[in-house]
This record gives structure tokens, sequence and C-alpha cells, in this order.
């Protein structure tokens, strides 16, 4: 193994790893969330269809998405490498050790808060991405673009859906919460006078980013 591949298959090594990922798919969620608030303008998903349209034909965008894929595999792969690493050199567990005194519960079920995620990332994939690229939508009258928005009323009429995908935001908010200020940590970002800040500012960023993704499927089932 060259030093490369030794570094970055070691346990700091892939922690970096998944700290950068992480906070680059802190970024999409940022980016897809301002996407997403065109849903509340009162245009009849005219704002939501030309923004849709624009990320499904950018030529950047399209190769974003491979990144963007690339980063979420990464980052699933690298978890459950270090999830089994922890166990392996931890084979005794926590029974007589009271976690909750040393741990937060977000950090001890990481791997829960992630494979629930995970699910909803898969249903919301097949829901929306699947039929806008491969599927066959109705266009919009007079206009050049798929009519997304029609898709977007069905879905969030769903009360099983709608609840998935309340329960997935908390999930994802735990799970920020403990991931943001632990990517900082495992870059070494660390300070006295800044780590307070990074905590709160992590705090605030996760959950305002899942209370507005939450917002939306609330909104189209109880008003729209």
């Amino acid at each position: 193994m060259n030093w490369f591949t030794k570094t970055f298959s070691s346990t700091l090594g892939r922690k970096f790893i998944m700290s950068i990922t992480g906070l680059f798919l802190c970024s999409f969620l940022v980016v897809h969330l301002v996407g997403n608030l065109t849903l509340f303008r009162q245009d009849g998903g005219e704002a939501f269809n030309i923004y849709s349209h624009f990320m499904a034909n950018n030529p950047i965008i399209r190769t974003m998405e491979f990144v963007l894929v690339a980063g979420f595999l990464f980052h699933i792969y690298d978890a459950i490498v270090l999830t089994r690493r922890n166990k392996a050199a931890r084979p005794v567990g926590y029974a007589n050790s009271h976690p909750e005194q040393n741990s937060t519960w977000s950090s001890r079920n990481m791997g829960l808060l992630g494979t629930i995620i995970l699910v909803f990332l898969l249903v919301h994939l097949w829901n929306f991405f699947v039929p806008a690229r491969f599927g066959e939508l109705e266009g919009v009258p007079n206009a050049d673009y798929l009519n997304l928005y029609s898709e977007v009323v069905l879905a969030f009429k769903n009360p099983i859906y709608v609840a998935l995908y309340v329960i997935a935001m908390v999930a994802l908010a735990y799970h920020l919460i403990h991931g943001f200020q632990s990517a900082f940590q495992s870059l070494g970002l660390t300070h006295k006078k800044y780590t307070p800040f990074i905590q709160k500012f992590g705090y605030a960023f996760s959950v305002l980013i899942c209370l507005g993704f939450a917002a939306i499927p609330l909104y189209f089932f109880f008003f729209v």
C-alpha cells in the first residue's frame, strides 16, 4: 500500500473523508432547500417547475450530480467501516458504563439515524427523481418543461409519505447536530474561542434546515 491509500484507509483518514463529505452534503441541503422553497409561491407551481427544469438540464448541475452521488456513497461506506472498527475495538458493550453520561443520544445512534435517512432518500428519489428523469410526466401547456409540481402535490397528499418525510427530517436534524460539530473536530478545527460558536451554529443550522424541509409536505398536506 502506498502512503495515500494507507492514510485514507486509516481510522483518521476515514474520519477526514466523513467530515469533508458531510460538510459537502450540508451545502447540498442548503441549495436543495432554497430551490424547494419556490413551492410556497402562489403561482401554480411555475417557479418550481422552472427551477426543476434548470436543475435537470444544466450541464454543470448534471456533472455535480455524480459528485453528489460519490459524496453520499463515500459518506455511507466510511460510516459503516468506522462503526465496525469501533465495535471490534470494543467487543464488550456499554451495559455498565452509563454512556448517557458521557455522550449524547444522537452520537450513540448515528447508525440508526443514518439508516432512517437512507430509507427516506431512496423513497424520495423513487417518487421524484425517477419520474422526472425516466418517467413520462405531463408537460406544462405552452412551455418546454415538465409539470413536476403536480407530482409534489400528489405525493404530499399521501399521509404515509408525509409522516415518513417528517420523521426523516427529525432524524436528519439529530444526525446533523452531532455530525456538524464532529466534522470540525475531526478536521482539527477546534479552539476554545471558536468551538462554542461552531456548536451553536451547527445546532441552529440543523434545526432550521430540517424545519424548512418538513414545513413543505405539511403545508401541502393541510393547506393545498
